[in-house]
């Protein structure tokens, strides 16, 4: 499912304290949840504004190493000192599941009906995509190891397929007179 700013706006707004770095985090990042809330400051290098997900965290079994754009970096800026281990903290430890019922609840006043933590991904993906980064590189950042599994993830919006149609015109008012 794409995830509209307004639908973001409304979702963050609802969203209990703890959950909206980690909802922010992960529409800058494209993490799954699992490597969110396991994110240890041990795998930040914050001057090089990258992020390590080891091989035994990710599906693919092959370390990554997360870019870090500049939301990502206020994020964990404003996460650091809050636990000495991990970046993202519930009741002073872990944040163990952020599609609890803390999620659920604000999803569904955001009005988001079926929306998964997950979504967030293809969000992130979408959004890539349609800013103009390649399959290719949307591949390498979001750890997938083939091009077919990006495309399930990346999906984009009627506006932005609106804005592209004309592309394939090599002169829209020459195409528009041969209309008439």
């Amino acid at each position: 499912m794409r995830l509209s700013e307004s639908e973001e706006f409304r979702l963050i707004n609802e969203l209990p304290e703890h959950l909206k770095p980690v909802v922010k985090f992960a529409l800058a990042t494209g993490l799954r949840m699992s490597n969110i809330t396991g994110l240890k400051w041990g795998n930040v290098e914050l001057p090089n504004k990258i992020a390590m997900v080891h091989a035994d965290e990710v599906k693919t079994g092959v370390t990554i190493g997360i870019p870090l754009n500049s939301a990502a970096m206020e994020i964990l800026r404003n996460q650091q000192r809050k636990h000495s281990t991990f970046v993202f903290i519930y009741n002073g430890g872990q944040l163990k599941n952020a599609g609890a019922k803390g999620w659920r609840n604000a999803v569904k006043r955001a009005g988001l009906g079926d929306f998964h933590f997950h979504d967030l991904r293809h969000a992130w993906a979408s959004r890539h995509i349609m800013g103009g980064t390649s399959l290719y590189e949307l591949q390498e950042l979001g750890g997938w190891s083939k091009a077919d599994t990006v495309r399930k993830y990346a999906h984009l919006s009627i506006s932005h397929l609106h804005s592209i149609a004309d592309n394939a015109s090599s002169d829209t008012k020459l195409t528009q007179k041969f209309m008439q």
